[in-house]
């Protein structure tokens, strides 16, 4: 029963702004485009800005 429902949690689990990061640099295409992103990351693309 409690299986259910950890699945049913994890479905509807917002993810957070480090596995949005790691997503976005597994889609690399290359050691280029890999570095890029990361340069992206370090100036805060996934950061909220002061709003």
């Amino acid at each position: 029963m409690f299986d259910q429902v950890r699945k049913i949690a994890r479905a509807f689990r917002v993810p957070s702004t480090q596995d949005r990061e790691i997503a976005y640099l597994n889609e690399s295409r290359d050691r280029i485009d890999l570095e890029f992103r990361m340069r992206q990351i370090d100036r805060g693309m996934f950061r909220k800005s002061g709003l």
